[in-house]
């Protein structure tokens, strides 16, 4: 690694006010969530199936990668998700032994739910931190 510049006060205060921001965050998603009868990591999964580019399914590695997540932890999620009627595990089109994760119309329905709860406090941060490369949010 070069010899890299020490760290400044300024440094310091623009990432306590990031983790802060970010916290803040993600402290109301959690409420979100938990109004809406999910934990926070079922509503992840949800958005990501929701979100997943180029298809509307996805395995349970390729969850677990968005996730940061352990596999086995996401086949407990997906499982949990599952008991509750919000995916469903089918096999795959190409490969019968590979196994698609696919949101339900219940769980696609909480997920638009919760995503719409989110956008005003999106519209914060991206005005807060002028997040460059990121797409305009919506005014909807």
């Amino acid at each position: 690694m070069p010899d890299a510049s020490p760290l400044t006060k300024q440094d310091f205060q623009r990432l306590s006010h990031f983790r802060y921001q970010l916290r803040c965050f993600l402290r109301q998603s959690e409420d979100i969530c938990r109004e809406h009868g999910l934990t926070p990591l079922q509503y992840q999964l949800l958005l990501h199936l929701m979100g997943f580019e180029g298809r509307e399914w996805a395995t349970v590695g390729e969850l677990a990668e968005r996730l940061q997540a352990k596999h086995h932890g996401t086949v407990m999620l997906v499982d949990r998700c599952e008991e509750l009627s919000l995916v469903e595990r089918r096999p795959g089109r190409a490969d019968r032994r590979r196994m698609e994760v696919h949101l339900l119309s219940r769980g696609a329905e909480l997920a638009r739910c919760i995503a719409e709860r989110h956008q005003p406090e999106l519209h914060h941060l991206q005005e807060e931190f002028h997040l460059p490369g990121w797409p305009e949010l919506s005014a909807e």
